[in-house]
């Protein structure tokens, strides 16, 4: 049975897994993108729908909105995407989802608040691996520190873990190598304030042996954990890959080299030799790891500990799992974070998720 939910960029890689993971959950996604006989191919073998549209042109956008309820928008880099989108989905009073992860991503759609909210939609980036397992485990830690025996219901101070283990696509590399010198942000006293990714080093032990993470000062979490609890002090980790991280921490000494059209360019030819994902196998043997920290004003922490399947499938399972909710309208008008709309507990609904631990 065909959703009334409009897939744009079905012919990704992770555009193509979610509507693989759709279709095997009874939901008959309607697939869309530019390219006609990449997508037709895509839907063919899926035997679902689709739409030919570009987003150059906002009256065919629009046009291939009007009879749809919502759209994931799958088609990076977002920060070009997701505006024509966004525009037509105020237009024809259609919901929008991406799977988005980082932090200009999520603050161009939460100035739009306002606009949603007047048109009657829900804006909810984030909806894959991107922020679906932190964010519910910083509104499960909120609430865990609430009913401490303290009493404190204020945190003050939370810090989001978190390791992939498996293969990368181009789309991601695309996303992450060539902006590794590009100065984040970390929320200081409620504030966004500047900072140099790989600022700081933090050892971890998920339950397989430590590992090193460093700040990550692009992850959306910086904004949606703000959004979904107040905590008014957080930061992001990752545990890279060595050279990455060697060359985040080098950053600030290699922005020029970074910046060179030289530079830049190797990396792209470089990229385009990945492959184009993990295959099913090597993803079947991956996983992701997230563990919390959360503080009140007395130095009391509590922690939570969360594993799930690998991460671009992790984004399938949970962005079936919120479509199907929006199909069944559990919507909150305006800008939203997957926690804030469907709370901390979501992410233990998703096929091979565990914790809190």
């Amino acid at each position: 049975m065909t959703s009334r939910v409009l897939l744009y960029g079905a012919t990704g890689y992770a555009g193509k897994l979610i509507a693989e993971s759709a279709k095997n959950n009874g939901l008959e996604l309607i697939l869309a993108g530019r390219n006609q006989s990449s997508l037709a191919a895509v839907a063919n073998e899926l035997s679902l729908d689709f739409r030919v549209f570009g987003l150059d042109a906002p009256q065919a956008i629009a046009r291939s909105l009007e009879d749809i309820i919502a759209v994931i928008n799958c088609s990076g880099p977002f920060s070009k995407t997701s505006k024509p989108l966004v525009d037509a989905c105020l237009q024809t009073k259609t919901h929008y989802l991406d799977i988005a992860g980082e932090v200009p991503e999520f603050q161009a759609l939460q100035a739009r608040d306002a606009e949603a909210k007047s048109a009657g939609i829900m804006l909810l980036p984030g909806v894959g691996f991107g922020v679906v397992p932190t964010d519910c485990v910083a509104a499960y830690l909120k609430q865990k520190l609430a009913m401490s025996t303290t009493g404190y219901a204020n945190a003050t101070r939370l810090i989001l873990i978190y390791e992939t283990v498996g293969g990368v696509s181009q789309g991601t590399a695309n996303t992450v190598l060539p902006t590794l010198h590009h100065i984040g942000v970390v929320r200081e006293a409620g504030k966004l304030i500047p900072s140099r990714p790989a600022s700081k080093r933090r050892k971890i032990d998920f339950g397989y042996g430590p590992v090193t993470a460093v700040t990550n000062p692009w992850r959306a979490d910086i904004i949606t954990a703000f959004q979904t609890t107040g905590i008014p002090n957080i930061e992001v980790y990752t545990v890279f890959p060595n050279p990455v991280r060697f060359l985040m921490e080098l950053s600030q000494y290699l922005g020029w080299l970074f910046n060179s059209s030289l530079f830049q360019s190797a990396l792209a030819s470089l990229i385009k030799t990945l492959p184009t994902g993990p295959t099913a196998a090597e993803r079947a043997k991956g996983q992701v790891r997230v563990i919390g920290i959360a503080e009140d004003e007395t130095g009391q922490q509590v922690t939570a500990k969360l594993l799930g399947p690998e991460a671009y499938d992790f984004t399938a399972l949970a962005a079936v799992a919120i479509i199907k909710r929006v199909i069944q309208g559990e919507v909150k008008v305006g800008f939203q974070t997957p926690a804030s709309v469907y709370g901390g507990d979501f992410v233990l609904e998703i096929p091979g998720v565990t914790g809190f631990e």
